[in-house]
């Protein structure tokens, strides 16, 4: 056999493997089950709302249930405890019978809501300051710090001296204490900014203050937010001790009037309204920042 019949003959086995392995692999493919359906996901945001409906409910119920079986049987002296009757009959009253309540809640609310406002707008800007200056964050936080070991109870004789009595006074001991919560919340929140996300935009040539307004405050806001909620419900506390002790027609003088009249299911339901008051506030805030986290939630790849 010579060497070209050789090739020839070797030829057709070289060019045919190719397509066979070509039509396998179409064979295998054809042949291959369809991978099976992924299970449906749950919806997180329906359970968790969920949870935050019927827990607090439960709880509340354990609680009252509690106190019920703690002041039927006499075991806890009514001159200690009241009975929830007692405290309900007294809400029922102040509230929808008498309604010689409302003035109270509406001064004590008003006073919290300044103070938060007057806390907000010292906070955030020195925020802001902490965060662009290393000389001013080093100076300023190791004494914001030590102030919180100052009681507020303390405070309200030196603002009685330096402010006056009234609506000044507890203002001043409202704002001095939503203060600090809501500066160290902004601080955080500023310091993490994603630092790709400032130097492109001082790429695209925004400046100091088109960088503040358009780019740090908004991804900030969470944080701005979060200390808010947390320094709302305290400006409540602090209304309650300077009308307590600097005088005033909220709620801290109710109680005061109650406590001297030994009225003990008054100064009960003076409590709830306060906790209910604080817990309104503290859902309405939590809203609003889910409501912003929302908005600011950037957009998935590929959407327009």
């Amino acid at each position: 056999m010579t060497s070209q019949s050789l090739v020839n003959s070797r030829a057709p086995r070289v060019t045919t493997r190719p397509h066979a392995v070509a039509n396998r692999g179409e064979r295998q493919r054809r042949v291959a089950p369809a991978p099976a359906p992924a299970p449906m996901a749950r919806r997180p945001g329906r359970s968790a709302a969920w949870l935050t409906i019927v827990a607090p409910v439960i709880l509340g119920i354990l609680i009252v249930s509690g106190w019920f079986a703690s002041t039927t049987p006499g075991a806890v002296p009514r001159t200690m405890v009241p009975t929830p009757m007692a405290v309900w009959h007294s809400l029922y009253q102040g509230l929808f019978v008498y309604k010689d309540m409302w003035p109270y809640i509406a001064a004590t609310l008003e006073e919290a809501l300044v103070g938060c406002l007057v806390g907000v707008v010292v906070a955030v800007p020195l925020a802001v300051i902490i965060y662009r200056s290393r000389i001013v964050s080093a100076a300023v936080l190791p004494f914001l710090g030590a102030t919180q070991a100052i009681p507020a109870i303390a405070l309200a004789p030196l603002l009685v001296l330096w402010v006056g009595y009234g609506l000044g006074g507890i203002v001043t001991l409202c704002a001095l204490m939503v203060f600090f919560p809501i500066l160290v919340s902004s601080v955080v929140g500023f310091r993490h900014i994603d630092k790709d996300v400032i130097s492109a935009a001082q790429v695209d040539g925004a400046g100091s203050l088109a960088l503040l307004i358009n780019i740090e405050i908004p991804l900030a806001m969470h944080s701005i937010l979060a200390g808010v909620r947390n320094g709302f419900t305290l400006s409540i506390t602090g209304a309650v001790v300077g009308e307590m002790v600097m005088g005033g027609s909220g709620l801290g003088t109710l109680v005061t009037v109650q406590r001297n009249s030994n009225d003990l299911p008054g100064m009960f339901s003076t409590i709830i309204i306060l906790a209910l008051c604080a817990t309104i506030i503290y859902s309405l805030v939590s809203i609003a920042e889910r409501r912003w986290s929302n908005l600011a939630a950037p957009l998935p790849k590929g959407s327009s």
